[in-house]
């Protein structure tokens, strides 16, 4: 079962690589023409998206330099241990919502700290690999294409990252 998964896997992207040009064709879709025009659609809204990038990446790198994640997650580390969650993992945590590079840095740091195989590092691998930068996607996505009004994208996107942190507690505490 292993090795067909494994020769699936294998030949998936090339598979679809090769059937959409043809089904294409088959439609007779010009399909030079039609990659052409949506590359260019793409380009204008790579445009778009850089001033909203640029804004956000700032916001999380002032959020870090300025001690305010320590200071965040010294006030929550107390609670944390009290409920039996690790408070190493409390800066990830905090860091997810807002970017993925900078949890995936921290998310590192964890894991040279405490090991890949620890329960530590198994947490915030999960936690990682199962959770999402929501206000990246909020300012990134709905900023570019202009939606102003998004109150409850935000509380639905916090609820979800928390959900997302209690459910990967528990998985790893159950399989681990």
């Amino acid at each position: 079962m292993y090795e067909v998964i494994n020769q699936i896997s294998r030949w998936a992207v090339p598979v679809i690589l090769l059937l959409v040009p043809l089904a294409a064709f088959i439609r007779k879709v010009p399909v030079f023409e039609t990659f052409v025009e949506g590359a260019e659609d793409g380009f204008a809204t790579a445009v778009k998206t850089i001033p909203y990038l640029t804004a956000m990446l700032v916001a999380v790198s002032v959020f870090r330099a300025s001690g305010a994640m320590e200071l965040l997650a010294a006030w929550l580390a107390p609670v944390l241990t009290v409920s039996g969650l690790p408070a190493d993992i409390l800066p990830h945590a905090l860091m997810r919502p807002l970017s993925g590079g900078a949890a995936l840095g921290i998310a590192t740091e964890v894991i040279k700290t405490h090991g890949p195989d620890s329960f530590v590092g198994r947490l915030v691998s999960t936690m990682q690999g199962s959770s999402d930068t929501t206000f990246y996607i909020l300012t990134l996505y709905f900023g570019s294409v202009g939606v102003r009004k998004y109150r409850y994208a935000v509380a639905s996107g916090l609820a979800a990252d928390f959900t997302t942190l209690l459910a990967s507690v528990f998985i790893c505490k159950l399989m681990f």
